[in-house]
């Protein structure tokens, strides 16, 4: 008689989930948090380019777009698009930091 209701709720608690899809969450649990956005703006683009924080100096963002330059240049095998855009946030950054 137990194994019967064993197997019965068993069976029940399978079809249930079945029914109701194996990765998703049960019903009435609440859902995660969505991951923060991205910061936005002409800036944070071009410190997510160049690698940098948002309080580096002038010689950290030379250093970095030095570093980037060397290997995205067209004359290391890089593309052209890549080192505009790496120059291009150069001048963004050392532009905004300088005045």
């Amino acid at each position: 008689m137990l194994f019967k209701f064993l197997a019965a709720l068993a069976v029940g608690w399978l079809g249930f989930r079945m029914w109701h899809g194996w990765g998703r969450p049960m019903p009435g649990t609440p859902k995660p948090a969505p991951p923060p956005a991205p910061p936005r703006g002409r800036d944070a683009e071009a410190r997510a380019v160049l690698g940098v924080a948002a309080d580096a100096g002038p010689d950290e963002i030379r250093a970095a777009h030095r570093r980037l330059i060397a290997s995205v240049h067209p004359d290391r095998g890089g593309s052209p698009e890549l080192t505009r855009q790496v120059n291009a946030a150069r001048d963004t950054l050392l532009k905004n930091r300088d005045g």
